[in-house]
């Protein structure tokens, strides 16, 4: 290294370095500036001049992410959720401290040079050279707000962050070359002050707070209009080094240099010295509002609906051709999305998981509303909340949707509350309400009896028969079609399946949206009317909903409008309705649910007030236990059973509430009728359509026996299976866990995860 001679000036060699050093660099810079696109290749890093002509105009208003407002149908917000904390606001609605002192601090010289100031780099030139470190910067505001757009284009991607942040070699020289071109070119375009606009709506201040307007809310709890002279000379201060300037972390750093920026401030004559006097005389003045941020921070207890809409949102090609285009416009932001969720219903619907099941519980408790006709989906909720701690009994897991949408891994059986959709299919074939079966409590059906879609038997040497039982030995007799569904006979509806034909039931329930809950098409197996498939809560709400509105399916929808920064309105997805089957059909499987809520499995949790039809369901072991019900106005889907694994829910206690053996009407269907009851509460009744359902002559009416007793399919008779939201352990139905291996004639081995499905026949 160099020596400075006795008298303080420099060496010889030092001198010689600096003449080097400014010339060659200078010249370079300048010989850059001076050179068309092409030239400049060498002086930068492959790649860097790429799309050249089409940078400016992308910097002259840059997409900046921002956050995005969920609202509920009422207008009210739901949760900001955002990649980056920013609010684009106008000039003329920032202080115009903040405005001088990040000018003056900065660029002092702003209004007065080019996009380059030279004569800035030969005094940063000549210091560095002489201090033998880089002690000062030379770019312009412009040139940094250049910087900033490429840094913001590189999103979470790190390595392009780098390319736009390199400092040193001959990529950092290619790179600060280009700044300098694009800023030449966005100074012809945009005039200081658009530039000075957008250069604070894009920096990053600390915090997670971009844009001088979050910042303002973030430190001192206002808009950025109404900010002082001492807390503009905060903010501009932080440019620099947010970090090492926060006034959160390190305050007496950042007390220093607000300081040096107000005297900044003086110098420029923006603040008189008293001025400045007086302002450095108070303290920081902090007023820092916590970052309240996604879904977490939902209103009203919707989280997981709040995750639903983000879920619908990426999962639909409304908005964007592809997953990637979809994914990087929801994290682009600055979207007001109006929802479907109805406030009333949701707070009805939170209250009645919280007061079914304790968050603490095995049992975790999840209800869904959605509504006939609209394909609204109007409240969503569950009892564990939603989180990222299980120690505090939080998760991210939403058990009332599917996979794809951020549910389980399998969904989860939903027993006997399948079995209106197998009543519609016989209907829809012509067969009679008054269709009678007289059975014994167990019975064994020939499985070469059994068709899939394609024509194929089912049976084999090794399985010729399917074995099936009611849930209590004393349920055997003479059962129609409404008597069956008012008991829940499991015999009744093997034998009405196969009649019926098994493909038909199943095609029916697959025309009304029902899918399994990982996202597969439901299989056709004979096991399909007892429900030991494996669905979401919400497949089984709006397949009710096909009931209640006479038929149709729609498709559900949570998202109404989406308006993107600028005020436009964007395309949003509409709900598709298709009759399915004859309205007829349908009321006649109301009229006949009627019965469940009125003298069946139901009729303890029924509504008194108005028209109200449903089903319960209990899967395999009393693993899941289920009410899926609804009026002309609403549907309701309640599912209550474990979530990281299964279990017997026998000798358990729910929400407070000891059961010697859950059932779906004394757990699932309180908690329904609490969500009901509190949805519809000023909502006028309406009437189901009327409809004369035949009966048989001895329909078996008289042999209910008790309620809790009577529901449901428990399972452990081969019919039903242990399907697990998350894994979980299979139970074949011969006392072993583990996987179910199924040969069937026409489908090849079907080998199913532990808890993925059941006991097939």
């Amino acid at each position: 290294m160099g020596r400075k001679r006795p008298g303080g000036g420099l060496s010889a060699t030092q001198q010689i370095a600096k003449f080097l050093g400014v010339s060659v660099v200078a010249g370079a810079v300048l010989a850059g500036l001076a050179l068309p696109a092409a030239g400049l290749i060498g002086l930068a890093a492959a790649g860097t001049m790429e799309g050249f002509d089409e940078i400016p105009a992308m910097m002259e208003r840059p997409p900046l992410t921002q956050k995005t407002t969920i609202l509920d149908a009422d207008g009210e917000k739901i949760a900001d959720v955002y990649e980056r904390n920013r609010t684009v606001v106008p000039l003329d609605e920032m202080s115009e401290h903040v405005r001088h002192a990040l000018v003056d601090v900065e660029d002092a010289r702003f209004y007065e040079h080019g996009a380059v100031d030279l004569r800035g780099i030969l005094r940063a030139l000549t210091r560095n050279v002489e201090s033998g470190s880089v002690e000062e910067g030379a770019s312009t505001l412009t040139q940094q707000y250049v910087k900033n757009v490429f840094v913001e284009a590189a999103g979470n991607d790190e390595a392009a962050v780098a390319e736009a942040m390199t400092q040193s070699g001959a990529e950092g020289l290619g790179r600060k070359v280009r700044e300098m071109k694009y800023a030449i070119q966005l100074e012809q375009e945009l005039t200081k002050d658009q530039i000075l606009e957008n250069y604070l709506n894009i920096t990053y201040f600390g915090q997670q707070a971009y844009g001088i307007e979050a910042a303002s809310q973030r430190y001192f709890s206002k808009h950025a209009a109404d900010l002082t002279v001492a807390e503009a000379a905060l903010l501009a201060g932080l440019v620099q080094s947010p970090s090492a300037y926060d006034p959160i972390l390190h305050p007496e750093a950042a007390l220093a240099r607000r300081n040096t920026v107000l005297d900044k401030m003086v110098e420029a004559d923006h603040l008189t010295r008293a001025e400045a006097d007086e302002a450095q005389a108070t303290d920081l003045g902090l007023d820092v509002s916590e970052t309240q941020v996604g879904c977490i921070t939902a209103t009203n207890d919707a989280a997981f609906f709040c995750e639903y809409v983000k879920q619908a949102f990426l999962n639909d090609p409304v908005f964007g051709e592809t997953r990637e285009d979809r994914e990087a416009r929801w994290a682009l932001g600055g979207m007001t999305i109006t929802t479907t969720l109805d406030p009333q219903a949701q707070a009805a619907s939170a209250q009645a998981a919280r007061d079914g099941a304790d968050p603490e519980d095995d049992a975790v408790a999840s209800v869904v509303q959605v509504e006939p006709g609209t394909g609204h989906v109007l409240a969503m909720a569950q009892s564990r909340p939603y989180g990222f701690d299980p120690a505090q009994h939080q998760t991210q897991i939403n058990m009332n949707v599917s996979n794809s949408m951020g549910g389980s891994y399998y969904g989860f059986q939903p027993g006997s509350t399948i079995k209106p959709i197998t009543a519609a299919a016989a209907l829809e074939e012509g067969i009679s309400p008054a269709q009678s079966y007289e059975t014994e409590s167990e019975i064994v059906m020939q499985m070469d009896e059994f068709e899939d879609c394609e024509g194929n038997r089912f049976g084999s040497a090794d399985e010729p028969v399917w074995e099936v039982s009611n849930e209590r030995e004393d349920e055997e007799g003479t059962w129609d079609m409404t008597s069956a569904l008012g008991q829940s006979i499991n015999t009744y509806f093997a034998k009405l399946e196969q009649e019926a034909g098994l493909c038909n039931a199943v095609s029916l329930a697959r025309e009304m949206g029902v899918v399994r809950g990982d996202d597969e098409e439901l299989p056709v197996r004979p096991s399909f009317t007892l429900g030991a498939e494996t669905i979401a809560p919400l497949e089984m709400a709006n397949a009710y909903a096909t009931f209640a509105n006479h038929g149709t399916y729609c498709t559900p929808i949570v998202i109404t409008s989406v308006v993107d920064a600028d005020g436009e309105e964007l395309p949003v997805p509409e709900t598709e309705c298709e009759q399915v089957m004859s309205a007829h059909t349908a009321d006649t499987v109301t009229q006949m649910l009627k019965g469940v809520v009125e003298d069946g499995t139901g009729q303890a949790v029924g509504l008194t007030d108005r028209d109200n039809a449903g089903k319960t369901g209990t899967s395999d072991e009393r693993q899941n236990v289920w009410f899926v019900g609804y009026t002309p106005e609403l549907v309701t889907a309640v599912r209550v059973g474990g979530a990281d694994e299964l279990f017997a829910m026998e000798d358990v206690t729910i929400g407070g509430q000891y059961f010697e053996r859950a059932s779906g009407a004394g757990v699932a269907g309180p908690i329904w009728r609490q969500a009901m009851t509190g949805a519809l509460e000023g909502v006028q009744a309406s009437s189901f359509t009327e409809v004369d359902v035949p009966r048989a002559d001895d329909h078996g009416d008289d042999e209910q026996g008790d309620d809790e007793d009577r529901d449901d399919d428990r399972g452990d008779n081969g019919n039903g299976g242990n399907g697990n939201g998350n894994g979980g352990n299979g139970d074949n139905g011969n006392g072993d866990d583990g996987d179910i291996d199924l040969d069937l004639p026409g489908l090849g081995d079907i080998d199913l995860p532990s808890g993925g499905g059941g006991n097939w026949p």
